[in-house]
């Protein structure tokens, strides 16, 4: 045991520096530039307003409704209360707060990479997850993506240790996070399912499968119960995440063209529009439509690192920052293929919810900050499989140069050839 702490000591104090040095950067990028605040931002101002000013919850309008979950809202109201927003832009407050969940979630990352593959790929994730310009940008945007991924973070961390140690106080924290997640980006729902599904096909322990699922799913529906009673006082009927459909309608056209006439719009519901626009599309437009549903929609959430809501003056964070955000997805599509061919083990998890999060998001409009809440994972992953190559490289050095020290083979063929005259 004695041995084992030497061995880990190096590396908490580098963690101690890699999370030190995470912290700064968020904090002098929120103290050091200007904000830009985004359409999104003015809409959740103007809703945080209304609900403490005058109970009512409401996004874009004034009766109550269910168009976003109540996640970052709830965040957002009490630091509006705690400040006194009537005299003080709570704003800032919420900055420096993300700034703390910014670093938590560097330090989960460390947790989930050293699980999967020892201290030291989780160091090479955090350090990672540390200097990625993008984590730091979003810490001064008033949007979900910093708290969403600190508690998806959260939950696959608790998912993993479920699937190793198989307690079912471990499954009911899961669906308690995943339920805290789900609040605040209602897609991640899916990812539960996912989970259990992967478990099974790995385990084929169908009662304790079944069991363990119970227990998470136990733990969402305690964290989302209130949310839901809400609605169906409120508003008479069952919504677990959200009615908002715009994103969804929104994902129709390819290329983002909306004014491509494809239907007719006039005196239809979103929902409505999107449905004829996707049997006239893809019965019309075959391959427009299926390149649109795939490639298209991957390139573009994909493509670009996600800049928060902008800033000025430019905060570069490292030199060649873009060329990090490529090659973290470049080398994740290496990373993937890698952990799939031998997927039973607990790193193909990560390979799962990646896959199936972004195939849920090619429902709908893709934007770069639709990648932020997946780059933690391939910043996982690409560690994991970095590592393991790293030491296999590290392995065949020490075999070759074992051959030429006293005893190796080479030396023995030598003298066996000296002493036969060979």
């Amino acid at each position: 045991m004695r041995k084992w702490k030497g061995r880990l000591q190096p590396a908490i104090l580098l963690l101690i520096v890699i999370v030190a040095l995470a912290a700064w950067l968020r904090i002098d990028f929120v103290a050091s530039v200007s904000h830009h605040v985004s359409h999104d931002t003015i809409h959740y101002d103007a809703m945080i307003r209304q609900w403490l000013e005058s109970g009512i919850y409401a996004y874009k309008d004034t009766e109550p409704n269910a168009q976003v979950t109540p996640g970052y809202p709830l965040f957002m109201a009490a630091v509006y209360r705690l400040v006194d927003y009537t005299q003080h832009d709570p704003f800032l407050y919420i900055r420096y707060i993300q700034v703390l969940m910014g670093t938590a979630m560097v330090v989960f990352v460390y947790l989930i990479a050293r699980r999967l593959s020892g201290p030291w790929t989780g160091l090479i994730a955090a350090a990672t997850a540390a200097v990625y310009p993008s984590f730091i940008w979003a810490t001064g945007a008033i949007l979900t993506e910093t708290q969403a991924a600190l508690l998806f973070t959260l939950y696959l961390y608790l998912q993993l240790i479920v699937f190793d140690g198989k307690k079912a106080r471990y499954a009911l924290l899961a669906g308690g996070a995943m339920g805290l997640t789900v609040l605040t980006r209602p897609e991640f729902l899916v990812l539960m399912g996912a989970s259990y599904l992967f478990y099974w096909l790995w385990s084929r322990e169908t009662a304790r499968t079944a069991k363990l699922l119970l227990f998470t799913i136990l733990g969402t529906a305690i964290v989302l119960s209130p949310w839901v009673i809400r609605n169906m006082v409120t508003l008479h009927k069952v919504v677990v995440a959200s009615t908002q459909v715009n994103p969804f309608a929104a994902g129709t056209y390819p290329d983002k063209n909306y004014e491509d006439g494809l239907v007719d719009r006039h005196g239809k519901t979103q929902m409505e529009v999107a449905v004829e626009r996707l049997k006239v599309g893809f019965s019309t437009k075959p391959w427009e439509f299926t390149k649109w549903y795939t490639v298209g929609k991957l390139k573009y959430i994909y493509a670009k690192m996600f800049y928060g809501s902008g800033h000025q003056p430019y905060y570069p964070v490292i030199p060649y920052g873009r060329w990090l955000h490529m090659g973290i997805v470049g080398m994740g599509i290496i990373s993937c293929l890698a952990l799939i061919r031998s997927w039973r083990q607990p790193a193909a998890l990560v390979v799962v919810l990646l896959i199936v999060l972004s195939v849920t998001r090619l429902a709908f409009v893709p934007e770069y900050r639709y990648n932020f809440t997946a780059m933690p994972l391939l910043i996982i992953i690409d560690s994991l499989v970095g590592m393991m190559m790293l030491s296999r490289l590290a392995a065949a050095y020490r075999m070759k140069w074992r051959n030429y020290l006293p005893g190796g083979r080479r030396n023995e063929q030598r003298d066996f050839d000296h002493h036969t005259g060979l």
